[in-house]
């Protein structure tokens, strides 16, 4: 199949989980023999860039702006798209559901990852809430096929719109390292710090994570990692909280945030919107033991391998972490059936294998409408 990826920054990923997800995918699915395109972003992509890894790379401008950055791109993208002969098309992002329609009018199976309920983030003002409720309703029309990375948002669009959508999870594509560049770089020790990973924004509750390790009698420090395009003054707040004790890295992806993930004492997961989280799924899979925000989506990932807390109460991290270093036969048990957990549910080859079936039956259908017109 000839098969483009929409709707992400691009790839090589350096960013976050749909530019991770697109380079997990677009690679295995070349592996196998189709033809794949992503697109990207000029001011993430090298514009120069024509491939990586097999796949082809399209690179397109879009005005760097948060409520324009996305759907300009993925304006321009279907656009170039629609120009070739693309079996099927995977958006990324329900706010890209409107665009969803052109190529399908061309022929083209269109199938749309929506993420989690996007409209629920603190980050949004009305308008970018009202448009991704207008995207959902859109993403039950629109193309041939939704998938949802956790069954909480499978039922949220059940029970909202009456719509069933395809449950694909994301993938945990980290293995552990024996490396400490990073860690001596920043002057780090293995299993003496504290992780925490994510976008820095109001809904991923940075701000209650380092509340809560301010609360808490622990000896290991607390290493952010994230940053966020848009969000200076909140991350000038953070940090003007967190004090000597908390370090920020900014983005790391790679080699390095391998490292820290692998070395971690514990993982720190904060987020309350969305659905499969990546960091959370990787930090599983290289062994992390998770301390994680108490929420449906969260328990859909993590189950009874990790030690849960409320973010809305600190309080209950505080009680999490000075257990842990009490404890170090749970701490090594939570580790040790995470991992496992990761490797049962998170493979990315058998993600891979559940796209390239859905993208097949959606194909086949669709060129089976086309002959019927």
């Amino acid at each position: 199949m000839r098969i483009a990826i929409l709707g992400t920054r691009g790839i090589p990923a350096s960013y976050g989980g749909f530019e991770t997800f697109a380079q997990e995918l677009a690679t295995r699915l070349v592996a196998r023999g189709h033809d794949v395109t992503v697109y990207g972003r000029s001011h993430y992509v090298d514009p120069h860039l024509q491939s990586y890894r097999g796949v082809r790379v399209v690179v397109l401008p879009t005005i760097r702006y948060k409520y324009f950055d996305t759907v300009t791109h993925t304006f321009l993208s279907t656009l170039h798209a629609t120009g070739r002969a693309f079996d099927v098309a995977l958006y990324c992002n329900a706010a890209n559901a409107v665009f969803c329609g052109l190529p399908r009018l061309r022929g083209t199976a269109v199938v749309l990852n929506v993420d989690g309920v996007e409209r629920r983030r603190r980050k949004w003002n009305w308008l970018g809430r009202a448009w991704y409720l207008f995207s959902e309703r859109l993403a039950t029309w629109l193309p041939h096929a939704v998938v949802t990375d956790a069954r909480t948002i499978s039922q949220y669009y059940r029970s909202r719109y009456g719509a069933e959508t395809s449950f694909i999870p994301y993938g945990a594509g980290l293995a552990p390292t024996d490396s400490r560049a990073t860690l001596d770089r920043l002057g780090l020790a293995p299993k003496e710090y504290f992780l925490y990973v994510s976008r820095f924004e109001p809904e991923n509750n940075a701000r209650a994570v380092i509340e809560g390790y301010q609360a808490a009698r622990v000896d290991r420090r607390l290493v952010m990692v994230g940053d966020a395009p848009y969000a200076a003054a909140y991350i000038s707040a953070l940090k003007r909280l967190a004090g000597p004790r908390v370090l920020f890295t900014g983005f790391l992806f790679g080699e390095p945030y391998r490292e820290l993930q692998t070395h971690a004492f514990a993982y720190i997961h904060g987020t309350e919107v969305g659905g499969t989280h990546p960091a959370l799924v990787e930090a599983m899979g290289v062994g992390g033991c998770a301390v994680v925000n108490d929420v449906e989506e969260n328990r859909e990932v993590a189950g009874d391998v990790a030690v849960y807390f409320k973010a809305d109460e600190p309080a209950t991290l505080a009680t999490a972490l000075e257990r842990l270093e009490r404890d170090e036969g749970l701490r090594a048990d939570l580790s040790q059936r995470a991992r496992a957990r990761a490797a049962e549910r998170f493979s990315w080859d058998r993600i891979a294998d559940d796209y390239e079936r859905l993208f097949g039956l959606v194909s086949h259908h669709s060129r089976q409408a086309e002959a019927t017109r």
